[in-house]
Parts: C-alpha cells; sequence; structure tokens
C-alpha cells in the first residue's frame, strides 16, 4: 500500500473539496438559470469508481449527497466500466433509480489518468423546466405518473468520446419550454465537470495515482472513526417519534405517516423508516435515504466536509414499497416535500438523549416556492420568476430560532433577490417581510416565516400551495409552543380578500396578486420562563404582537411607555401556571413531548 505521508494526506484531503467547490464556481458563473446562479439550487461533486462520494461544493444541496453514487453505479451498469471514453458526458434524471423530479438534472463524466477510468465528476442542477408540467419547482401533486411531469432521459451519452450527438441535443430541446435557458444550464454543467476532470488529473500527476487512491481510503477511514466517536457518546437504546404530512389530492383521507425508530449501539446508528407510509398515488414519493443522512451528518460532523466515509456507520432500513422508496413508475415529482419532516422527526427522536443539543421543529418543507410563467407580450419572450422563501427554525437549547432560512437540506440555497426578478420578468414584488407571531413561543423562541407578496403585470400561470405541512405544525419541545403554518393566497382583480388555493398552472389575468407564507419555528422551553425583557424586544422589533406577549409568555408591557410591568407580568404568569393543572413535566399548554425512549 502507497500510504501517503501526514502532509500529502492533508493536501489530498482538501484539495478534493477545493475541486468541487471550483466547479460550483464555474457552473454558478456561466449558468443561464436563476434557480442556479441566484437560487443555487444545485450540487457539485466527485465520485470514484464504486460511485463512492470523494467531495462535494460547500453548500451544495444536502439532499443530493445520497443518490449520486447510486446515479453512476447504474450507469456503470448499463454501459459498462469498459463502456466509457475520455470525453464522454452522460446526462440523465430518471425515476426509476434515484426518484427526484425530473428537473434535477445529472450530468456526469468520466475521468481517466494514464488510460484508466479513475472517477467521474457529476453536477445535479434545477432546470426550469423539462416539459410536462414542470415548470417553475416541479409538478408537485398535479402529476399521477413520471410521463405527465416531464422528459424522462436515462443514461443518455450528449458527447461520446468528445463529439457531441447532436440528435440528442435536438430531442432534448426540442422538448421543453425554455431550451436557450435549459441547453445553457447543460453547457455550464458539462464545462464544470471538464474543469474538475483537469483538477483530478493534476492532483494525479502530482502525487502518483495510487498513493492519491489510498489516501482517499484514509480519507474515508477517519472521517467514519470521527462520526462513529460522536454516536459512541450517546447512550444506547432506541428512540421514537412520529409527524405527518397532509394527505395528497388522489387520498384525501391518508395522511403522510413518518414513523422513525433510531437504535444506538455502541458507536452503530440504526435509522429504521419502515414504518412510514407505503408509496402514494398522487406524486409524494421518492427513491432517496436523504432524510436519514442529512440527519445523521448533522448530528455527527455537521462543520466536516462530506464524503462516503460520513455515512458508513450509518445502517438504514427501509423497504421497497414505502413513499420514500417508492417503485417506478410511482408519481415523485414532490419527492423533497418529507425530507425536512423526517429529519426533525429523527431529531425529535433523539432529544431524550441529546436535551443540550436538539432544536425544536423548523418549517419542515423545502421553503415556499414563488412560480409564475408566461410570455411577456411586450418583448414576446417567455420568462419564469422562480424563488424560495425560507421560513423559520426551532428555537434551540441556548438560542432563538433563525428567521426566513431554507430548511436544512437546501445548503447555501436562498431566495431571489428582487430586484433580479423585477428586472427579468413582468411583475411587482410588493413585500417580503418577517411574519409577526409565526415563531412558537418558548424560552428560546422559534424563528419567524416570510410572507411573500407578488402582483403580476401579464397573464400567466401561477404554482401555489403545496406546503403539506398545515396538519402537523413544526412543534415545540419541552413546553416550546407550535410555529405557524404555511399557505398560498391568491386574489384576482377586483376580489376584496385572499383565498387560500393549491395550484398548478394556474391562469391569471393581468393585476392578480398571490401571498406566499412560510411556517414559523417551534419554540424551546417553557415560554413563561423566557426573559421579560427578550419579550419587550421582540414586541418592538415587530416579532411578537402586543397581545401574544401577554396570551403567550404572560409579559404585560405598559401600554404607553412599553415597558415591562413586574408586578402585572408576575401575577399574569402565576395565572397563567395555575391554569396547567394535569399538564405532565416536559411539556404544557403550548408544547410537544419529545421523542419515546425504549
Amino acid at each position: 500500500m502507497a500510504k501517503p505521508d501526514p502532509v500529502t494526506l492533508e493536501v489530498i484531503r482538501n484539495t478534493l473539496p477545493a475541486i468541487t467547490n471550483e466547479m460550483s464556481y464555474d457552473l454558478q458563473r456561466t449558468s443561464y438559470n436563476m434557480m442556479i446562479y441566484e437560487v443555487r439550487d444545485y450540487c457539485c461533486a466527485l465520485l470514484d469508481v464504486e460511485g463512492r462520494l470523494l467531495s462535494q461544493n460547500i453548500g451544495g444541496v444536502s439532499h443530493f449527497v445520497s443518490d449520486l453514487g447510486v446515479v453512476i453505479r447504474d450507469g456503470i451498469g448499463q454501459h459498462g466500466r469498459d463502456g466509457f471514453r475520455p470525453g464522454d458526458v452522460v446526462i440523465t434524471n430518471h425515476q426509476r433509480v434515484a426518484g427526484q423530479h425530473l428537473n434535477n438534472i445529472v450530468t456526469y463524466t468520466p475521468i481517466f489518468f494514464e488510460g484508466a477510468l479513475t472517477a467521474f465528476a457529476a453536477v445535479r442542477a434545477h432546470w426550469i423546466d423539462v416539459g410536462g408540467m414542470s415548470t417553475g419547482f416541479g409538478a408537485g401533486s398535479s402529476v399521477t405518473d413520471p410521463w405527465m411531469e416531464g422528459l424522462q432521459i436515462d443514461q443518455i451519452k450528449l458527447y461520446e468520446a468528445g463529439v457531441p450527438d447532436p440528435k440528442v441535443h435536438k430531442l432534448i430541446s426540442d422538448n421543453i419550454r425554455y431550451p436557450e435557458s435549459s441547453m445553457g444550464d447543460l453547457r455550464a454543467q458539462v464545462a464544470a465537470c471538464r474543469l474538475a476532470e483537469r483538477r483530478v488529473q493534476e492532483l494525479l500527476r502530482r502525487y502518483r495515482r495510487d498513493v492519491v487512491l489510498d489516501g482517499i481510503e484514509l480519507i474515508f477511514d477517519e472521517t467514519e472513526a470521527k462520526c462513529r466517536a460522536v454516536v459512541e457518546r450517546l447512550p444506547d437504546g432506541t428512540y421514537e417519534a412520529e409527524s405527518f404530512l397532509d394527505p395528497d389530492r388522489l387520498e384525501p383521507d391518508r395522511p403522510i405517516q413518518i414513523v422513525v425508530r433510531v437504535t444506538i449501539e455502541g458507536s452503530d446508528m440504526t435509522i429504521d423508516l419502515t414504518r412510514c407510509s407505503t408509496q402514494r398515488k398522487g406524486a409524494y414519493n421518492s427513491r432517496t435515504l436523504a432524510g436519514a443522512y442529512v440527519a445523521y451528518k448533522a448530528l455527527t460532523t455537521p462543520l466536516e466536509p462530506v464524503n462516503e466515509g460520513s455515512f458508513r456507520a450509518l445502517k438504514v432500513e427501509i423497504q421497497e414499497g414505502n413513499f420514500m422508496m417508492a417503485r417506478y413508475p410511482a408519481a415523485m415529482a414532490g419527492w423533497s416535500t418529507a425530507l425536512p419532516t423526517v429529519i426533525d422527526t429523527v431529531f425529535r427522536a433523539l432529544a431524550p438523549a441529546l436535551p443540550d443539543r436538539i432544536p425544536a421543529a423548523h418549517l419542515g418543507t423545502l421553503g415556499v416556492p414563488v412560480v409564475f410563467f408566461g410570455t411577456d407580450p411586450r418583448t414576446r419572450r417567455r420568462f419564469v420568476v422562480q424563488s424560495i422563501e425560507g421560513g423559520g427554525w426551532g428555537g434551540r437549547p441556548w438560542e432563538d430560532g433563525e428567521s426566513a432560512t431554507v430548511s436544512i437540506c437546501q445548503g447555501d440555497v436562498r431566495n431571489g433577490p428582487i430586484e433580479s426578478i423585477e428586472l427579468k420578468c413582468p411583475v411587482v414584488i410588493e413585500s417580503r417581510e418577517l411574519r409577526r407571531d409565526s415563531g412558537g413561543p418558548g424560552k428560546f423562541r422559534g424563528g419567524l416565516g416570510v410572507a411573500t407578496r407578488v402582483t403580476n403585470l401579464v397573464e400567466g400561470y401561477w404554482n401555489l400551495g403545496n406546503t403539506l405541512r398545515t396538519g402537523c405544525p413544526p412543534w415545540g419541545l419541552w413546553g416550546g409552543g407550535e410555529g405557524a403554518v404555511p399557505a398560498g393566497l391568491l386574489r384576482l382583480p377586483g376580489e376584496p380578500d385572499f383565498t387560500a388555493i393549491d395550484v398548478t398552472h394556474h391562469l391569471v389575468p393581468p393585476g392578480t396578486t398571490a401571498v406566499v407564507v412560510s411556517a414559523g419555528g417551534g419554540g424551546w422551553g417553557d415560554p413563561l420562563e423566557r426573559d421579560p425583557e427578550r419579550v419587550r424586544e421582540d414586541v418592538v422589533e415587530g416579532y411578537v404582537s402586543l397581545e401574544a406577549a401577554q396570551s403567550r409568555y404572560g409579559v404585560v408591557l405598559d401600554p404607553t411607555t412599553g415597558a415591562v410591568d413586574e408586578l402585572a407580568t408576575r401575577r399574569c404568569r402565576a395565572r397563567m401556571r395555575a391554569a396547567r393543572r394535569g399538564v405532565p413535566p416536559g411539556s404544557d399548554a403550548h408544547g410537544t413531548d419529545p421523542g419515546r425512549t425504549r
């Protein structure tokens, strides 16, 4: 074994993430689609010839980490390890392998060194359209099979030995609504992969192929050991928790159950998802281990670079036919909707084992999408408004939750800048503001959700709703209260009021106003233990109303000076505590118990 010396090992350890970070910068600078260059809904990765993850860019979408290896292994299964040549480019989005919405396009290239296939560079990025009902963030709950959603591409070679296949390019561009954007994004993805090829070859030339490959095995081993060291400090046992998502349209009487059992034995952790709901008739299915993987990474080494060793000590139990391991051709357009809630449920289960680390639940979905599209009559150009509006994170054992932040699954994903949206699309963003009283009350308050109000200036189509977490609000822990739930609202010209709505490709006239409202995070700890001065500050900042300060926190403020009335506050809190008769420890009239332990 050509074991690298310690200095060389550190160079390899840091070079691999640096390569994927450089891929990310290249992709972001050269893409055409705001979902990539502004929102950053993508990831860049290096994988070995077995599909093992070598590195992913910092800030890359977290819930992509578990599903690139299966894509590479499937590609090798189709083409054979000897079926790749230098200069090849493969494109795929097929749901039978890594069941995601079809907008998530994977482009990857083989990396050769001295004639041997050594690794793969891959980019998964969100295209704004792949035909069918996919425009924007995907078809959501409106489709019943993949063909209705859009164009399926199954491990097709765009380039063979460096020669592009114009027939494949034409087939793709002819079947999507925004070919100038998506084909530009495709070129950006290919360019990022080509960059990675050069950088990996430079690393191999400098240190020799055998030294680098042996160094990678050491990095995997060391990463696994770090994760095991964290788990080993946790009390052995089996920890359980449950939650649910709203029913989909096709099965309105069947909520989507999420049941988690976490078993810790020494340094081994098993996350059992086998008792979750079976696959659905609607589109909220997937084929992914991402929920368990992201939860485990966050619990063990959240600040360390991610690689295959990050998950080697984790066992995930999930069966075929589970809604998160659905059998193709189940509809999977809403594949990612459940993942943040799955992660929160894992945390909830482990709250008794980690009471000083586990936060209350966050917004629980991948934000709230803003999607409006059509044709601008002035320019006759098609346009798509796209943004992801974040929400509140749960209060933590030491501080309040963050406000207006995307979910734990989304890396560096962010909302679309108002200036860019209004410059490129015929809409007006009338407001984007924090939702007062949306954060769950607690000793440490939940973060606030966001309300974004948009008026379209031309006729077009709105996608609204698909929030799927109205029946199960973001829960509090240890007496903390629930966060407010999300909503999509629409008001047509001349109508006096907004109407809650869940629609896809909904045609509206000019002057229509939509409001997307995201959830707040749950609170942590008894809200009657929150420092009254902090409650006063929240009222001054507009985070908490004067009424909620008293009804939720028992804090009475002088209506003239805004100062805390200490005597009235003590009396109010005493009355509220007295009204809690019969409430068990660890919960209160507002809060939720954490998971069960066995």
